[in-house]
């Protein structure tokens, strides 16, 4: 592997040179940038990050710490967090924090090790010690998807509150009346929110959420499933579940089947967190559909501002309301068959 004194060699000026060229120092003549460049090609020169790290006080990386990783909507996050960090000359250091705070204080300890320049995270279970005296002490962070209040980050988020009224707007169209809801966990910002939007667009229709109908889930399958098994053994059940994110879908879908029931026959199903399977599930899913690959990209943009010295603001994008079919909505024509005309 070539080092900075064989590109001094190749170009014949001195190592001081090079590493001017290498860091786009003005000092430099157009006559020596040119020849150190050509070395570098023709050598195939990779400069020390870490060294190069310890000359400037940064990486060019970035840590992005997430809830759970297996969670559709958090892998197309991280996808296209990447994607725009890299646009923007960053590298990406992904953490699992699979909705533990103790693995979340793990991940952050580690990538501040690393020095990382700057941490985006979607804080599990209301945050946790180590990510909070990050943010408290100065770290360049931005909260993305979740955030805690009370804590002066930049907040990257959709706003669920329109879609949610649309959806409920959308289950009172079709005749529906008693609405139960499998709830994320309280303690975070996003489990509480679409509960209170849940309920208030009940409200604006004259429609109560009785306790009965409010289900404490966990945004894993199982706990979809287990809740829904409760609202199934209900003396009266009710006629649509709507999970508040994809996964808890999935387990609720599960739970009806298992019972010999159907969707949306017996029981209705909708979701928060729109994902790509739900189009291939048998009836499609009608779910609220959050602008993941947006969000991701104004995270990164906020979080590179913070670290370049300029003031991360915060970014609230809609979600929408896509209609399928898992509520009993009507069927779309099929368009007719082309008629084949003879060719005798």
């Amino acid at each position: 592997m070539a080092s900075i004194k064989d590109v001094a060699a190749r170009a014949g000026v001195s190592v001081a040179t090079v590493s001017r060229v290498l860091n786009d120092h003005p000092s430099v003549s157009a006559d020596a940038r040119t020849r150190v460049l050509a070395a570098v090609e023709a050598l195939g020169y990779r400069p020390n990050a870490i060294a190069r790290s310890l000359r400037t006080d940064q990486t060019r990386t970035l840590g992005l710490v997430i809830s759970d990783v297996m969670n559709p909507y958090f892998t197309e996050l991280a996808r296209s967090v990447e994607e725009e960090a890299r646009a923007l000359g960053y590298s990406v250091i992904i953490g699992n924090a699979d909705e533990r705070p103790d693995l979340q204080d793990h991940h952050v300890t580690t990538l501040l090790d690393r020095r990382i320049d700057g941490l985006l995270v979607s804080p599990t279970d209301g945050g946790s010690p180590r990510m909070l005296d990050a943010a408290r002490t100065g770290t360049p962070m931005v909260f993305v998807d979740r955030w805690i209040p009370g804590v002066d980050v930049p907040v990257v988020r959709s706003d669920g509150r329109g879609a949610v009224r649309d959806l409920v707007a959308h289950l009172y169209g079709l005749g529906h009346r008693r609405l139960a809801i499998i709830a994320g966990p309280a303690a975070t910002t996003t489990g509480r929110e679409r509960v209170d939007a849940f309920r208030e667009a009940l409200g604006a229709y004259g429609l109560a959420l009785p306790d009965a109908y409010i289900g404490q889930g966990d945004f894993q399958a199982d706990s979809g499933r287990r809740v829904t098994e409760g609202f199934l053994d209900l003396a009266e059940p009710p006629e649509v579940v709507f999970a508040a994110d994809n996964l808890m879908a999935l387990g609720a879908l599960d739970a009806v089947r298992a019972r010999g029931l159907r969707v949306p026959d017996d029981i209705a199903l909708a979701a928060f967190d729109d994902i790509p399977w739900f189009v291939h599930t048998d009836p499609p899913v009608t779910a609220v559909a959050q602008p993941t690959r947006e969000l991701g990209r104004a995270a990164v943009r906020a979080l590179v501002d913070r670290v370049e010295g300029r003031p991360g603001a915060s970014v609230t994008l809609p979600a929408r309301l896509v209609v399928r079919r898992s509520c009993g909505e009507p069927t779309p024509p099929q368009s007719p068959s082309p008629v084949r005309r003879s060719t005798s």
